[in-house]
């Protein structure tokens, strides 16, 4: 007997996943079937007419059934991942299955000799046969024993998050982790479950708690968490010394960056970001609707975002403006990729090339332009002025000459606070564009627009790649100054600003975004050491290299001469101030272009200065 129930166990195991499961709910609705009869005969002997009957339709009956299995699809639905809209699908399958039995019985036999109880009870019991076998499955493989010592993990968060958290960890294979406690702020969460797992405290209590169960690892389950929530949690996560991840943002969730339940460590960008800009992206998406749109420097860090985002709300054509071969190369597989309705044109050049920008303009006609096409490293353009001036004043001209001569441009340069009151090379050459744009606007049927801000978290040469580079190599993490402080402000609230200030502007205007309070640089970098899992002084240290030629302690967003007046938005500002004369600015920069064609760096330098001497 042993050696039969093994060959048929070993003949059931061989077959493919979805044939198992039909051949499961076939004999479900046998054994249903045969049940039925014996239900309504009161558990007893059913009569040979009847048992004969019930063996005579039972092929008519498993056919329906069978049919109706496949025609829903219950034999795709994993059991191990079981959930309500399979239960919801098996209701319908063995519904209208039992319908079909009635009707096909009803004409075929008239029901003689089958009791129309046997028809309900059929149902009833197919139904809890089904589930109930799913069910047993699942909860099998969700608390089977392992011989592996789960991580004991606590989750803090008891909301939407938490609880798809708790379900994939459950779902893992293999099992990895073991789920003790939630912890939430919420008074009404306390002693309440979800799944089986209580809520237990608050974040205040974590310490008491990590001791009391033990816990390994902590994950942070709350996506939507603004950066004081955040340094909130990850402080009592290093008080109570304990490792700690948390979920994707709802930012990465949304983009497709990111499942809603994928795990990653704590970033710096966590504990620097703000509350999300909240954005008419109505009045954005009609100001761009049906426009073509040129960004130069697409492949940077402002550009590119730039691009994405302008790729999500689809205007007519984007036109993507770089220099660097390999930025181009990577953006363009991006749109690809992700963005495969949208029409755009990737055209490699410099925009120091009067001829190659004439060509773009007079080849496509952009409605809008994003000027993101600039050198931004303090230190190193020091000692650099020549490619400084070509590059981010030489440059800025020719491509907003053209948006000019189209007459009906909107032209929108992206500048930064090192243009306030510039004290290197870098902060003059945007602080002489920024002039050039507004003089410009007075003489022009196109619109020229500036938005000033200071850093990005995580753009190319910023100091947070820099840190990070420093630490994985073990430090020292290099700090210029203990009384250093910055702006900063994410890549895509940046960008989200900047393409709202081109749809609001009215020409002639800068904007300045809310950068928020400027952060010290030192504790940057002990909150990127303490991140990385490592102790300040012990494993890695900070070490003070002195300011670098060009840099200043603190950024200043507004010019003296300034005034910052509100707008609608609450984090968009106008700073006002005298516009010169365009008639006063063009010979300056023509006698700046001069100097860099006959390589004379003083008369560069004069001709800045003489510029920026008159503010």
């Amino acid at each position: 007997m042993k050696q039969i129930v093994k060959s048929i166990w070993s003949q059931f195991s061989s077959l493919k996943g979805r044939y198992r499961v039909l051949l499961h709910d076939l004999l479900m609705v046998i054994f249903a079937w045969l049940l039925a009869y014996w239900f309504r005969f009161n558990l007893s002997f059913v009569p040979p007419l009847f048992i004969n009957r019930a063996l005579e339709l039972l092929p008519l009956v498993m056919t329906i059934h069978f049919s109706v299995f496949v025609f829903f699809d219950v034999h795709r639905a994993l059991w191990r991942f079981v959930s309500i809209n399979d239960f919801v699908r098996l209701i319908k399958a063995v519904t209208v299955g039992t319908i079909l039995v009635m009707i096909f019985l009803f004409f075929t036999t008239r029901l003689e000799m089958v009791p129309r109880t046997v028809l309900i009870l059929h149902g009833i019991f197919l139904l809890i046969f089904l589930s109930s076998s799913r069910v047993a499955y699942r909860l099998l493989k969700e608390h089977r024993v392992t011989p592996v010592s789960l991580n004991k993990v606590l989750i803090i968060g008891a909301g939407s998050g938490g609880e798809l958290l708790l379900r994939d960890l459950r779902q893992m294979t293999p099992s990895l982790y073991e789920p003790v406690c939630f912890i939430d702020d919420a008074p009404e969460k306390l002693d309440k479950e979800i799944h089986g797992v209580r809520v237990i405290g608050s974040v205040e209590e974590l310490t008491a708690i990590v001791e009391r169960f033990s816990v390994e690892m902590v994950f942070i389950a709350i996506p939507s968490a603004t950066a004081a929530q955040m340094q909130r949690i990850v402080s009592h996560c290093e008080n109570a010394n304990v490792a700690f991840q948390t979920l994707s943002s709802l930012r990465d969730v949304v983009s497709g960056g990111a499942k809603k339940t994928a795990l990653r460590a704590v970033e710096i960008d966590d504990l620097l970001g703000r509350e999300p800009v909240t954005l008419d992206w109505k009045q954005i998406v009609d100001g761009h609707h049906g426009k073509v749109v040129l960004i130069t420097g697409g492949g940077g860090s402002i550009g590119s975002e730039l691009v994405r985002q302008l790729a999500a709300i689809v205007p007519e054509k984007i036109i993507v403006f770089e220099q660097s071969e390999y930025s181009l190369y990577q953006i363009c597989m991006e749109l690809n990729k992700h963005h495969p309705d949208v029409v755009f044109v990737t055209q490699l050049g410099d925009i120091c090339d009067a001829t190659a920008v004439h060509h773009l303009f007079e080849q496509y006609r952009p409605d809008i332009i994003f000027h993101a096409a600039a050198y931004k490293h303090v230190p190193l353009l020091e000692e650099q002025i020549r490619e400084t001036a070509r590059n981010n004043i030489i440059g800025t001209r020719n491509v907003a000459l053209e948006a000019h001569k189209q007459g009906d441009a909107i032209f929108v340069l992206i500048s930064t606070d090192k243009a306030v009151n510039p004290s290197s090379v870098m902060g003059s050459s945007k602080r002489v564009a920024e002039v050039y744009c507004r003089s410009l606007n007075e003489v022009s049927s196109s619109t020229f627009i500036t938005v000033r801000f200071g850093n990005v978290l995580g753009s190319t040469g910023s100091v947070l790649p820099l840190f990070r580079q420093q630490i994985r190599q073990g430090g020292p993490v290099t700090v210029t100054h203990p009384k250093m402080t910055r702006y900063f402000m994410t890549i895509e609230e940046a960008c989200q600003l900047i393409l709202l200030a081109g749809t609001v502007g009215s020409g002639g205007q800068i904007f300045v975004l809310d950068m928020g309070e400027s952060i010290n640089i030192t504790y940057l970098a002990e909150q990127m050491i303490r991140l990385a899992g490592l102790e300040l002084n012990n494993d890695i240290e900070i070490i003070y290299t002195g300011l670098r030629p060009g840099e200043k302690l603190e950024e200043v967003l507004v010019h003296p001469n300034e005034k910052l007046v509100g707008t609608e938005h609450e984090k968009l500002f106008l700073a006002t101030d005298f516009i010169p004369r365009f008639d006063d600015v063009a010979p300056v920069i023509d006698e700046i272009e001069d100097g860099c064609d006959r390589y004379q760096l003083k008369q560069i330098e004069s001709a800045i200065n003489a510029l920026l001497a008159n503010e």
